[in-house]
């Protein structure tokens, strides 16, 4: 572990802990220009334009599960077409029928956590290995469990700072940013969902309460 970048981390996380996100996210492009990453879920790609507002060779990385919507997949496709950014798309080593072969049908069903483990946190883990530091569009907003998330904190599993830039943000705020930037929405936030992963472990709800409804679980170990 770098102890040094961790306090770093913290300390900036502090002194920028009321600051706009463009400010925030525009120290991370600054500090560690293309060993910075942003993820991308593609729900809407307010963090992705306002990356291509400050930088145009900072990586963006979507996971795909190879479960994903429709819809997911086309806004990915737009994002790339629209933004003038590097886009790396990175897949789990088993497609879905070899998951299927090797561990029965319908994992997410009968095992969710293996299921995101295989299929979201290890593609992850490789696509980040190569950065320092890494961004993404969680907000305290979204869920109890994200109430005191930094907007720049240290990922202690992966030994990298992560940067939360739209950590204070309201749904108001990302709706306001979304309508006066002409940002790309996927499709599905206007069809009820108000949080989007995987199809078969997303229903139609208000926050998160669509994602992996009737369990207990509500985060897929990304973060």
């Amino acid at each position: 572990m770098d102890a040094a970048l961790k306090a770093r981390a913290e300390r900036v996380g502090r002194e920028l802990a009321d600051a706009p996100a463009e400010e925030i996210l525009r120290w991370a492009v600054e500090e560690f220009g293309t060993k910075l990453v942003v993820a991308a879920s593609m729900a809407e790609a307010v963090l992705v334009d306002m990356l291509a507002k400050i930088r145009s060779d900072v990586p963006v990385v979507f996971i795909d599960t190879g479960y994903h919507f429709a819809e997911t997949i086309g806004t990915r496709d737009a994002v790339a077409a629209t933004y003038n950014l590097p886009l790396i798309s990175v897949r789990p080593q088993l497609t879905v029928a070899g998951q299927d072969a090797v561990h029965g049908k319908d994992l997410y069903a009968s095992d969710p956590d293996l299921c995101c483990r295989m299929r979201k946190v290890v593609p992850l883990d490789r696509a980040l290995a190569p950065y320092q530091a890494w961004a993404a569009g969680s907000r305290r907003a979204e869920s109890s469990g994200r109430k005191a998330l930094p907007v720049v904190g240290w990922d202690e599993r992966r030994g990298k700072v992560k940067i939360h830039p739209l950590a204070a943000w309201t749904d108001e705020d990302v709706d306001r940013y979304v309508a006066e930037n002409n940002v790309l929405v996927n499709p599905l936030l206007s069809d009820g969902y108000e949080s989007v992963g995987c199809w078969p472990c997303t229903r139609r709800g208000s926050g998160r309460a669509g994602r992996w409804s009737g369990t207990t679980k509500t985060e897929c170990g990304i973060h």
